[in-house]
């Protein structure tokens, strides 16, 4: 559990995010977490990487319902301020805060307040002597193994672990190897994925393959671009893998010679329009008459455009002609009806 939200155990994938404000600017943050819950965002992490950062938790905690994880790197008396300061999850890697004891002491606060506690393997945090003597895949798996069972015979029983390389081969590899030999909860991402072009690509790649696989259940695509971004992009995978039926899938055709409209522009302004709406529904923007009258019945709603306009379907029926200018906002009044169902 974190907070009130399973993790693994036959619960839902879950979608988190990262702020990129400065924690220790909490109405800044919290504005900012307020958007990923709009979004669809189920847990959000927080850096926590100095004192003054850690002073603004507890305003934080008071002004957000959702699961919040403390990042903590180096300081373990900041992981133990963050579980105090009511967040339901500290982020470490046991290796770099400070040795036996001070893992120690965050476990006994983690088992006192029931924070969960997710345990970190990143190639670039891997011990040097692992990566002499094993090979990159190896040596993360290793990592988390030794990682965990530390946790584990410290009494720690709310678990979830993250093995992340930025080759999304090695990734995949990684939370295979770990998945056969433990039952913990997995925390799924490609780290350092890259800008928001190739970060989703290879993003997708790399946690759809291993969701495919029944292996994640929280995800992260870890995008150089607004947070916010991460939170859709989750959303749209997750839906494109029958994952979670909460967003307005809107089907848009590739175009060529034959379009009679702007599909491009159209699609764009109503998945923008509709991107915080939580509604099981497919809305197809199609070109021409020639695959888009099709299309545009099997789904919930759609138009197929026209020389001077378009042709409204709604639940596979066609229902009348609209003008180009008409085609947006009456989309838009027709997703409403819908919702408002």
């Amino acid at each position: 559990m974190v907070g009130k939200l399973a993790v693994g155990g036959g619960a839902p994938v879950s979608i988190q995010t990262m702020t990129n404000t400065l924690t220790s600017d909490a109405a800044a943050t919290i504005k900012q977490i307020e958007g990923f819950a709009a979004a669809g965002c189920d847990i959000v992490r927080l850096s926590v990487p100095d004192e003054a950062s850690l002073q603004a938790l507890p305003e934080i905690r008071r002004a957000i319902s959702l699961p919040l994880i403390a990042d903590i790197h180096f300081n373990h008396k900041l992981a133990i301020g963050a579980i105090e300061a009511g967040f339901d999850g500290v982020r470490i890697n046991p290796g770099n805060i400070g040795g036996a004891e001070n893992v120690r002491e965050v476990a006994r606060a983690a088992i006192a307040h029931g924070t969960a506690i997710r345990v970190g393997s990143n190639l670039g945090s891997v011990k040097r002597e692992l990566l002499e003597t094993h090979d990159n895949v190896s040596a993360i798996v290793a990592s988390a193994l030794d990682n965990v069972k530390l946790l584990e015979d410290l009494g720690v029983a709310n678990i979830k672990v993250a093995l992340k390389s930025s080759d999304v081969l090695e990734t995949i590899q990684a939370y295979r190897r770990f998945a056969a030999v433990s039952d913990w909860p997995l925390h799924v991402g490609v780290t350092e994925a890259g800008t928001l072009f190739s970060g989703l690509v290879r993003s997708s790649v790399g946690i759809g393959a291993l969701l495919l696989e029944g292996l994640g259940d929280t995800i992260r695509i870890s995008l150089s671009d607004d947070p916010l971004k991460e939170v859709l992009a989750a959303r749209t995978l997750l839906e494109a893998l029958d994952l979670r039926h909460d967003l307005i899938h809107v089907v848009a055709c590739p175009t060529c010679a034959r379009s009679c409209g702007d599909v491009a522009g159209i699609a764009r302004e109503v998945e923008a329009a509709v991107a915080n709406i939580k509604a099981n529904l497919t809305v197809a923007v199609m070109g021409c008459i020639v695959n888009g009258p099709g299309e545009a019945r099997h789904a919930d709603l759609g138009v197929a455009c026209e020389k001077n306009g378009a042709m409204l379907f709604k639940h596979g029926e066609p229902a009348r002609r609209i003008t180009t200018t008409e085609i947006v906002s009456t989309i838009l009044t027709e997703i409403e009806k819908e919702t408002s169902l």
